[in-house]
């Protein structure tokens, strides 16, 4: 279902929840004092305590020497104080740094000692061949990266004569620096996710640049220099403002992949019909009106990618050509009318875009435009909503208890969805649509928008698919399903508030209540007259309706507002003992009902009840025996918010590794397993337990049973969850063992624990739910069984999912293991499809992917990922086209990961031909004990 808002034209600040992020920040250590003498002047602080650590390290060196190479590679960008190892070694003049050709540095090092550390380079690494400096390392508090500090380089850095890949992406370049177009050696240039606004004419004097990145930047234009670069093979400006492109791009005789996507290009050059090599041009998400027929005769072009662009029109070579791809564009429709001087003017028709999975942002225009989300959010932009072309980008985000503010008796139904950027008022109302999961209890409750405004977070006007919404900025929107809300501006002269959800509850202001015009709300939550007996087992106890009230302005009223509440079911005015009738009141964030029945002037009718108060707060009737009618109430209220519900665990038939885990309400448990026992087998559910909305829990792997691969939302080896009631609160992972299958099966267990409960649940509730001894926050516990290994040497995996061990790659080139793969899927992420279109797999079987795991990514992934291993399992260069596909879909950062495994795994095996006698000793530096056979190196 859809949901529909509309709020005023507030403007909204941006806005950042307190959440812990999660980056960890450690110190960094004091290795850069003996290197500053050469490197420049330090401050006086950073010098004392650096030379107070040296002083300590020459007392007795331990963990805290500095990080030695390994073998020709030096990645210090994890390391805490990487610059300051650097700069130690460097001081020492450690011989293994004249070997060194690649080193990677975090960009979020301290600027002084960065550009401290990269000056020394040219002389203590003279082989460097591969240099990365990207950001991206650290996350903000939603978890989003953060560029890195560094904005310019050394003009030393012209120096490495070798030099041929440089990775400056993720930081804050504002200009190129001066030195890189005088690398002449330069075969590959990434600046991506900077803020370069221009590239200098310089650029063009590289002559071996074959691969250059400039994505996600403020490009408006470039440089005709650029058509000099006769050697480049891929270039990538995806994401930029540019309008218009050089006719000296057609000069790229070399070029074989050109990524112009999510622009603002309105036409082409013809020059590009000289690209003779180009085979692979990204146009898609621009606002082209015409595209040249000369694009039809490159000889070798396989894909042309134009969709979502202006196209009414295109040429019959491009319209036939099956590499052409125009999804999205208006073609067939006429163009509008010239408006007639007396008529008024045209409207132009509004362009539709339909976003796919790998994109996150997109253009809009003053003409407007409607657009359609991967996730089916959609947005109507209409003409005239922005003075200027602007970029919009979303994001999705997993429910959190911080991050969703939920009311005592809400439930969240869907997740939470952040439109960019924040705060800009647009000049016509935008439209917007959200899906979300329909309740199941709807009397009395109604669904509404929450989004976050001058930071607080209110609820919108809301419309289940009726009409247009309309917000007028953008923040963060998510559903929730609430009690029904009933509003009122109460003047000085009175008035009277009725509730839609409950007639007879009703609040009267009287005249000179108030001195100035002020905002009240009421809220009732209905309880069923069989309800209240079954969660207290009190046969004869009774309530009306729960009422609560809540005003802005001053906290009390001038004069006595009159309440009227109905009286608990099966009680009337006439046959009531009014010793048994008690009035409760809780003021928040109180816990506790206080019996407030001695306080006021309660005025009985057949039916009704009333009662005056200057104070607005939470109201509850009842009628019972019992004396303790406060402690009852506060059981009531807790059970009222309580939900029943099971956990399981169940196995892959045909992969015991691969556990689902599920916490489930359980009124749908057993539809569930019917539609799960047909691949899943596993113990019967979990006993029931009661879990709060919003509330926290883990799941623990136990007695030789561990999560396989890292994971963000594992802490401490614990899986964690978040229980929300609409939502599926469901994650499938793969397990692993240290213990020996090949003898016995392994017999494990998952337990579950509670962990933090919602700020609104009282701490007496909680106390009162959990158990006494040490196992208090224990739920379930429901057993794994890892069956004993048949033949193999290690574990195994199902068919289409499965890998086993030294079987991608060879012993020369190196393995990639199933760990590997894991830590592969684990980094792509929304990347995944464009991965999979470069490694070959027909677009069908990505939609029957994302069709049979259309509601998990992770499944996608790994399903995706796996399968292609299988099926290459045995082939030669397997390895090589992971790391091309991975290159070629912008990744580059995981295919050097994949290179660093791969180098590790080349250098055990060389080392274990040594130890074997079967080389030359120059294999391996003496010094160096083999290894005793060639294992897989682990990612």
């Amino acid at each position: 279902m859809r949901a529909s808002a509309s709020v005023g034209a507030e403007k909204c600040e941006g806005w950042r929840p307190a959440w812990r992020a999660g980056t960890c920040l450690v110190p960094e250590d004091g290795w850069w004092a003996m290197a500053a003498m050469e490197a420049g002047p330090v401050p006086a602080t950073l010098a004392q305590e650096d030379a107070a650590r040296d002083a300590s390290e020459a007392a007795g060196a331990g963990p805290e020497a500095p990080l030695l190479p390994a073998g020709n590679r030096l990645s210090l960008h994890l390391h805490p104080g990487g610059c300051r190892r650097l700069l130690r070694l460097c001081a020492q003049q450690a011989p293994q740094l004249l070997e060194v050709d690649f080193l990677q540095l975090s960009g979020h090092e301290d600027p002084q000692l960065l550009e401290a550390a990269l000056a020394r380079l040219p002389w203590s690494l003279p082989r460097l061949r591969s240099l990365v400096l990207k950001g991206g390392q650290r996350r903000e508090a939603l978890g989003a990266c953060l560029r890195g500090s560094l904005a310019t380089l050394p003009a030393s850095l012209s120096s490495l004569a070798r030099l041929a890949h440089l990775d400056l992406s993720f930081n804050s370049l504002e200009t190129l620096p001066a030195c890189v177009p005088q690398m002449c050696g330069l075969d590959a240039l990434l600046l991506s996710r900077n803020c370069l606004s221009e590239l200098p004419a310089a650029l063009g004097a590289l002559p071996a640049l074959t691969f250059l990145a400039v994505t996600h930047n403020r490009l408006r234009t470039l440089p005709p220099a650029l058509g000099a670069l006769s050697s480049l093979q891929r270039l990538d400006l995806s994401g930029n403002l540019l309008e218009a492109l050089p006719p000296e791009i057609g000069g790229l005789g070399s070029l074989a992949e050109l990524n112009l996507a999510s622009n603002r290009l309105q036409s082409l050059p013809s020059s590009l019909a000289g690209l003779r090599a180009l085979r692979l041009f990204i146009l898609h998400s621009n606002l082209l009106a015409s595209v040249p027929a000369s694009l039809a005769r490159l000889p070798l072009l396989t894909r042309l990618d134009l969709r979502d662009n202006q196209l009414r029109d295109v040429p019959p070579e491009l319209l036939d050509a099956p590499f052409v791809h125009l999804q999205g564009n208006p073609l067939g429709r006429p163009p509008p009318d010239p408006p007639s001087p007396p008529g008024p003017p045209v409207v132009p028709e509004m362009p539709r875009l339909l976003l796919t999975s790998d994109r996150d942002s997109f253009a809009v225009t003053p003409q407007g435009c409607s657009v359609t989300l991967a996730c089916g959010v959609r947005l109507q932009f209409p003409a005239g909503a922005t003075a200027a072309p602007m970029t919009i980008r979303y994001r999705l985000w997993l429910p959190e208890p911080r991050l969703v503010p939920l009311g005592p008796h809400d439930a969240l139904l869907s997740g939470v969805l952040e439109l960019q950027p924040h705060g800009v008022a647009f000049q016509q109302e935008v439209g917007l649509w959200l899906l979300f999961v329909p309740p199941r209890a709807r009397r009395c409750r109604e669904v509404v928008v929450r989004t976050l405004s001058d930071n607080s977070w209110s609820d919108l006007e809301t419309h289940l698919e009726e009409e247009t919404p309309k917000v007028p900025h953008f923040s963060w929107f998510l559903v929730v399903s609430r009690p029904v809300s009933d509003a009122c501006l109460v003047p000085p002269e009175g008035t009277l508030l009725c509730s839609s959800g409950h007639a007879g509850v009703r609040v009267t202001f009287p005249a000179g209540a108030t001195e100035e015009p002020r905002h009240v709300r009421m809220q009732v939550v209905r309880v069923g007259s069989r309800e209240l007996p079954a969660l207290l087992g009190e046969p004869e106890a009774a309530s009306s309706p729960l009422l609560c009230l809540s005003q802005s302005g001053p906290s009390s009223f001038l004069r006595p507002v009159t309440i009227q509440l109905p009286l608990p079911p099966g009680v009337t005015g006439l046959s009531l003992d009014r010793a048994r009738l008690h009035l409760l009141h809780r003021a928040a964030p109180a816990a506790a009902w206080d019996d407030i029945t001695a306080q006021v002037a309660l005025e009985l009718t057949h039916l009704y009840a009333r009662f005056q108060v200057t104070r607005f707060s939470w109201y509850w009737l009842w009628y019972t025996t019992k004396a303790c009618v406060g402690s009852l109430a506060r059981k009531a209220w807790e059970r009222l918010r309580l939900y029943r519900v099971n956990l399981i665990a169940l196995q892959r038939r045909r992969d015991p590794e691969q556990v689902l885990l599920q916490c489930l309400p359980r009124n749908k448990v057993d539809a569930t397993l019917r539609r799960l026992l047909e691949r899943y087998r596993g113990p019967e559910p979990s006993d029931t337990v009661e879990m709060f909305e919003g509330e926290k829990f883990f799941a623990a792997f136990e007695r030789g049973i561990d999560i396989d691969a890292d994971r963000p939302d594992c802490v401490e080896g614990r899986l964690c969850f978040v229980f929300y009631s609409h939502l599926k609160n469901l994650k499938e992972v793969y397990v692993t063992t240290a213990l020996d299958r090949r003898a016995r099966a392994v017999r494990g267990q998952v337990s579950f624990y509670r962990g933090e409960v919602p700020e609104v649940v009282p701490e007496e509730a909680e106390a009162a739910r959990q158990k006494r001894g040490p196992a208090a926050l224990w739920m379930a516990t429901l057993p794994i069984k890892l069956p004993r290994l048949q033949g193999c040497e290690g574990p195994t995996r199902e068919p289409g999912l499965s890998l086993a061990p030294l079987n991608l790659g060879d012993a020369e080139t190196g393995f990639l293991t199933q760990s590997n793969l894991l830590n592969v899927a684990g980094r792509l992420g929304p990347d995944w499809p464009a991965v999979a279109l470069h490694l070959g797999l027909p677009y069908r079987e990505l939609q029957r992917i994302r069709h049979e795991f259309r509601d998990d990514l992770d499944g996608q992934i790994r399903h995706m990922l796996f399968s292609w291993a299988e099926r290459q399992a045995g082939q030669p260069g397997a390895v090589g086209r992971l790391v091309q596909a991975l290159e070629q879909s912008d990744r580059r950062d995981v295919a050097e990961e994949v290179r660093a495994v791969l180098e590790l795994g080349r250098r055990k095996y060389q080392e274990g031909i040594r130890h074997t006698s079967l080389a030359p000793g120059n294999l391996t530096s003496p010094d160096r004990l083999p290894s005793p056979s060639p294992e897989p190196a682990q990612a």
